[in-house]
């Protein structure tokens, strides 16, 4: 049977294929080690991403928005894994820019902590596609392994509300939580503000624009974070194609969130662009080797530190963008979120709060 037949046969079924089939098997496979940019494809990745190709799965952008929504939430469900026990998930409404805004907040089991610290967090998806349901497990996982306060916020989405309406949504929700933290039982103090990709953009935005305020966010945890949408850095080009998110979607999902290409230079779309970058929140950056944006998450650490911002930049020179949704099924994914959780704990620990 040929390996196409196989993986169609296999579709929605790779995820667990993937986590449990021996490496001996998958290096096997997948044939010679994928190497770009000196870095080495993790080989589980190397597989799925095999299967991914050889299935008959039509890339984003040639989705439509509906579609793209829909089999990205059913993608993150199958390889996000088993749920992590939590002790509370609550669904509610916030006051929001455009009318009521959704937010879910999950709250560590056994806590015995008055004021629990908080991860604001803000879901990927290219501001188009991902939403509450799609970050369920990942942010169940954060509680669990942080013990923090997780408040997911289901900020609007492009092309229905292009920018800055999902900027706006994060800014107002961080202002909401920090308002209203102790009576949610969280510290206003300790508030994280968090994201990968898209998500790692509002997140860092939202620092940006509430800096000098009586309430700041005490850290910014980013993961794979876009940062220039001009999309022109070498790792663009040379992890462009084959690893999951392509130049193709990023040039869709940029022109149904921007109103005009021009908006590329705005520092609250690219906010690597920012004039100053000094007294904001101290970062973790988290980038992936084989990531379009591996290079520009690079540069955004590196121009923060030139700022005088304390930061941690870590590359997972093995893996792939959106890993986040993939704890499930790679081992390499899970190794990762471990580290990075590891990273947040000890630097809440360290900033004495």
């Amino acid at each position: 049977m040929e390996l196409k037949e196989i993986a169609r046969q296999l579709q929605g079924k790779a995820a667990n294929l993937a986590l449990r089939m021996p490496i001996s098997w998958v290096n096997l496979l997948a044939g010679a080690p994928i190497t770009v940019d000196g870095r080495m494809l993790d080989a589980r990745t190397q597989w799925f991403l095999q299967l991914l190709a050889h299935s008959g799965q039509q890339p984003l952008h040639r989705l439509g928005v509906q579609q793209a929504r829909a089999e990205f939430d059913m993608f993150q469900a199958v390889m996000s894994g088993r749920p992590a026990p939590v002790g509370e998930i609550l669904d509610r409404t916030i006051p929001g820019p455009g009318g009521r805004l959704r937010v879910r907040i999950y709250r560590p089991a056994g806590t015995v902590a008055r004021l629990l610290p908080a991860i604001l967090y803000f879901h990927g998806g290219g501001w188009v596609i991902g939403s509450l349901e799609a970050y369920d497990l990942p942010c169940r996982f954060f509680c669990a392994r942080t013990g923090c306060a997780v408040v997911a916020v289901d900020y609007r989405l492009a092309p229905e509300h292009k920018f800055p309406a999902g900027l706006d949504d994060a800014v107002a929700s961080f202002r909401w939580l920090a308002q209203d933290a102790v009576e949610l039982g969280i510290d206003p103090d300790r508030i994280v503000v968090a994201g990968d990709s898209a998500g790692g953009t509002l997140a860092t935005v939202a620092a940006q624009q509430v800096r000098g305020e009586a309430r700041t966010p005490c850290l910014q945890w980013l993961i794979y974070p876009a940062t220039d949408l001009a999309a022109d850095t070498p790792s663009h080009t040379s992890c462009g194609q084959g690893f999951l998110l392509t130049q193709a979607d990023m040039e869709w999902f940029r022109g149904l969130y921007l109103n005009d290409l021009s908006e590329i230079t705005d520092p609250r779309v690219s906010p690597l662009r920012a004039g100053d970058l000094s007294g904001l929140p101290p970062a973790l950056i988290f980038t992936a080797g084989l990531d379009p944006l591996r290079d520009e998450g690079r540069a955004y650490a590196e121009k923060l530190a030139a700022a005088g911002v304390k930061v941690v930049h870590r590359e997972f020179e093995s893996l792939i963008h959106g890993f986040v949704g993939m704890r499930g099924a790679l081992q390499a994914a899970a190794r990762a979120m471990d580290d990075m959780v590891a990273g947040l704990r000890h630097e809440l620990a360290r900033l004495g709060r």
